[in-house]
């Protein structure tokens, strides 16, 4: 068996919208040299193409996959919702959403995206893959069942999830998404639900602005389900290890769930344009060990990670790289330029401290 690799060049080909960064173009905001949106192709590109450079893909399945159909959708996604969203991509694009654009065609480039991590998701169930990597674009974690935002026009764990149930493949699911902004998204679809235990790492108050709060864990049969993590910006490298390994494992160690989704966004790396934090690629590599090793003791293994954010062109492909090393056990790697210099900006003693006793105070709160 391998580590998969799922990626579609088509995934590359979204766009649209004038925007300069996240502020949409006006009278006083001009286009940048490099245009639109933060999230576009380039990290992702950047990063097949360091694959290629490096040879991690003779160590990886590299595949495509079929567009998630509209029936994995409309599991979702209201019909409603999806009939617009086709309607305004036929008709040459727009937004739907908030900060959501896209081109004609862009209906069916978010379907591939979802299809993707369908297809990951699906080919580690049923022990084809041990584990496996979706290269997703667009992402998915901030779309609600009928507002899209925050770059995410599908949701495409969701969308993988529910067709794992509907074909019967797994019953009981954990997602931990450590993009750095909330997953509010995934949070809203499974808020009332007990199959799908969600958890959350994120810059407070990032985006969006108004969810992500440490007492939101879920309602009805989802009472206990949901989690969130909110850090303050700076946050670094052993934050983020500590929160994995004292809230994260025991977490999912209780839960024992058939398999374990994390929503791999890049953005709380040193170099992101849209956080404030300060992590290395050598986090992304030890959070991957970590997520392999407690899905070995719960789950046979299972582990698919699924694309979100990140924003660093020169940067994200480092972190990815690093992932992907650690999935497959492959000796092709790819140094982290900025490892010496990124380690001397972790916080001194006194805020790791500070850093600490909040996660400290976290767990006590949603482990005991």
């Amino acid at each position: 068996m391998a580590t998969g690799f799922f990626w579609d060049e088509k995934c590359f080909w979204h766009g649209g919208g004038a925007y300069a960064l996240t502020l949409p173009l006006g009278d006083f905001v001009q286009p940048l040299a490099a245009g639109g949106l933060p999230e576009n192709p380039e990290t992702k590109r950047r990063l097949k193409n360091l694959m290629a450079v490096s040879s991690i893909e003779k160590d990886l399945a590299m595949q495509s996959a079929l567009p998630a159909t509209w029936s994995d959708m409309a599991r979702v996604h209201p019909e409603s919702f999806l009939t617009k969203f086709k309607e305004t991509s036929d008709a040459g694009g727009g937004e739907l959403g908030l900060r959501t654009p896209f081109l004609k065609g862009g209906f069916e480039i978010a379907a591939l995206s979802a299809g993707l991590a369908k297809e990951a998701l699906a080919q580690v169930l049923d022990g084809t893959l041990d584990n496996a990597y979706a290269l997703s674009r667009p992402p998915g974690h901030h779309c609600l069942p009928d507002w899209p935002n925050g770059f995410c026009l599908l949701n495409n764990i969701a969308i993988a999830i529910e067709a794992a149930i509907a074909s019967g493949a797994a019953a009981r699911f954990a997602v931990v998404d450590w993009d750095v902004h909330h997953g509010n998204g995934t949070e809203a679809i499974f808020y009332d639900r007990d199959d799908v235990l969600t958890i959350s790492i994120h810059e407070e108050h990032n985006y969006p602005l108004d969810t992500g709060d440490l007492t939101d864990r879920g309602t009805g049969a989802g009472a206990g389900f949901n989690m969130n993590i909110p850090l303050p910006p700076g946050a670094g490298h052993h934050t983020y290890l500590e929160v994995i390994d004292r809230i994260v494992i025991p977490s999912l160690t209780d839960y024992a769930p058939d398999v374990i989704v994390v929503a791999c966004g890049f953005d709380a790396s040193a170099f992101d344009p849209l956080a404030h934090m300060v992590c290395t690629a050598d986090t992304y590599r030890q959070m991957t060990a970590r997520m392999m090793a407690v899905a070995d003791r719960v789950c046979d293994g299972k582990l698919v990670l699924v694309h979100e954010g990140g924003y660093s062109e020169a940067y994200v492909p480092f972190c990815g790289h690093a992932v992907l090393e650690q999935l497959s056990g492959s000796p092709h790697i790819a140094p982290d330029p900025m490892a010496d210099t990124l380690a001397q900006r972790q916080p001194n003693a006194r805020q790791q401290a500070f850093f600490s006793d909040l996660v400290s105070d976290m767990a006590d709160e949603l482990v005991g």
